[in-house]
């Protein structure tokens, strides 16, 4: 059983996140196993890099009823449990999964963003796990620290394009540039199998893979009892079409399981 304490549920309503040693410790080659047939079989996979640009970013989601090995992680491991302490929130459900892997030589650093604004949910019981699934020292997630508690959301944006996501930008902060601007940032050595928790509103993103080596990481997104479908002014991402829910309810539990109640 992984272990949580008080300080590290205090740590993650603080700060918005935290690390989760030795998370999926015990399931690192079953979901080494998963991401090899994910990138084998893609399903909804993004492109990440413009032409030219080096390296090899594999980023992949939705993918948890089709590959045995993560439907396995999600329903088997303690992770339900833990999402219940950091969230504080009995009622734990799924979102989704997400895979990404930079490949050695992969410079382009991930950009500042927060997941919130894409997604068709909100609510303050949210969390996102991000776990390597090889040794990281260089290549890691970055999180601001107390950008959760942020009074708007942060503007979501086309990473290729660099436009925006939604037409009303006014809504939103623009991108900051945290090193520039003096922010407090989160960041972890990590080993294969411990985890990053963080909150859908948390301002982060992760260095480039300027190693010899690749850097596989596996990500679930589970949500609290708070959690709510909202309208959004364009499409989301994910975008799970023809799921019929209306503004308020919670997430349909035959599409989003509930893994806790």
């Amino acid at each position: 059983m992984t272990v949580v304490t008080e300080a590290m549920v205090a740590a993650y309503q603080r700060d918005g996140a935290v690390l989760v040693k030795g998370l999926w410790a015990d399931w690192v080659e079953p979901l080494r196993a998963g991401i090899a047939r994910n990138m084998a079989n893609p399903t909804h996979q993004m492109a990440t890099l413009k032409p030219g640009e080096p390296g090899y970013f594999f980023d992949d989601y939705c993918n948890w009823t089709k590959i045995p090995e993560f439907g396995e992680v999600i329903r088997r491991s303690d992770v339900a449990e833990v999402a219940s302490k950091l969230m504080g929130s009995d009622h734990v459900q799924m979102f989704h999964d997400h895979v990404l892997v930079k490949e050695p030589g992969t410079a382009k650093p991930t950009p500042w963003h927060t997941d919130g604004p894409y997604y068709f949910v909100e609510g303050r019981q949210t969390v996102s796990f991000w776990s390597p699934l090889d040794p990281v020292r260089e290549a890691t997630l970055r999180c601001v620290a107390g950008s959760h508690l942020w009074p708007k959301d942060v503007l979501p944006t086309r990473w290729l394009s660099e436009t925006d996501f939604y037409p009303e930008a006014g809504d939103y902060i623009p991108v900051p540039d945290p090193e520039a601007e003096g922010m407090q940032i989160l960041e972890w050595e990590m080993e294969p199998g411990d985890a990053v928790a963080f909150n859908f509103r948390t301002l982060h993103g992760t260095r480039g893979n300027t190693t010899t080596q690749r850097r596989r990481a596996f990500s679930l997104r589970l949500v609290g009892g708070d959690a709510r479908y909202v309208e959004r002014p364009g499409p989301t991402s994910p975008p799970f079409p023809g799921h019929g829910m209306q503004a308020g309810q919670r997430l349909r539990e035959d599409w989003f399981p509930v893994l806790r109640q």
